[in-house]
């Protein structure tokens, strides 16, 4: 984060994790780095204050004048803004991640005519927020580049398909359901695309066990990392 960013000091930090060792590891196996006892923190980053910097301003300002034609305010659409590593990602409610995307890619003045995918991403410890999804935008002829992301809990893993607006997305959304096991609703086809279709779990959770088989390299055996022996007892 820049020393030209504004941000909200009074925000309670969001906890997204505590990691211990080199790797987090979390299976019974305990930690195979060395490194037992680091201990990181990890926070989601604080939500930004105007003035954002950049072009950032310019895009706040045309999504929030050209949303309510979806019948919707920016403050019912967005839960919160975040500038970091230059980079403006929009915290969207999903309910509403339609009438976004649909209005970056329609308003005359942000003109967003390519969404690159979306990205799983899982926070066990972020209670009821476990899931994200994240999609980064692309203006050509703005050259202007924005993410939106989206939460939803694992026990309800729903978010709405944007494929009717974005159908490059397709392939993208039954990635992240096969890795991540979010469901997007409206998708016309939403299948395992990887994994075999009767695979059990979501391989790119944080939770999910590491598993695996023992492998012969040049003549020596290593056996599964959930049978790897550990450092930190």
């Amino acid at each position: 984060m820049s020393d030209k960013e504004i941000v909200n000091s009074n925000e309670t930090p969001i906890l997204k994790d505590v990691v211990k060792g080199a790797f987090g590891s979390s299976t019974s196996a305990g930690d195979t780095s060395g490194f037992g006892g680091l201990v990181t923190t990890i926070q989601a980053a604080p939500s930004a204050q105007r003035p954002y910097g950049s072009y950032f301003d310019e895009i706040a300002d045309a999504l929030e004048k050209a949303l309510p034609s979806q019948k919707v305010t920016f403050e019912q659409a967005i839960e919160r803004v975040v500038v970091q590593v230059d980079q403006l990602t929009f915290m969207v409610r999903k309910e509403h991640l339609k009438a976004v995307a649909r209005v970056l890619r329609d308003d005359p003045t942000l003109r967003f005519e390519m969404c690159m995918g979306v990205a799983g991403v899982h926070w066990p410890k972020e209670k009821d927020r476990e899931l994200h999804a994240i999609y980064p935008f692309v203006s050509i002829t703005n050259n202007r580049r924005v993410l939106l992301e989206v939460v939803t809990p694992e026990n309800n893993p729903h978010i709405p398909s944007i494929t009717d607006i974005y159908p490059s997305n397709n392939w993208h959304e039954r990635e992240t359901y096969d890795f991540f096991g979010i469901i997007f609703d409206g998708h016309p086809s939403l299948t395992r695309i990887e994994m075999p279709d009767d695979w059990v779990g979501f391989p790119q959770r944080k939770d999910y066990p590491l598993g695996g088989i023992p492998v012969e390299y040049k003549g020596a055996v290593i056996p599964a990392p959930d049978n790897r022996r550990s450092y930190s007892g």
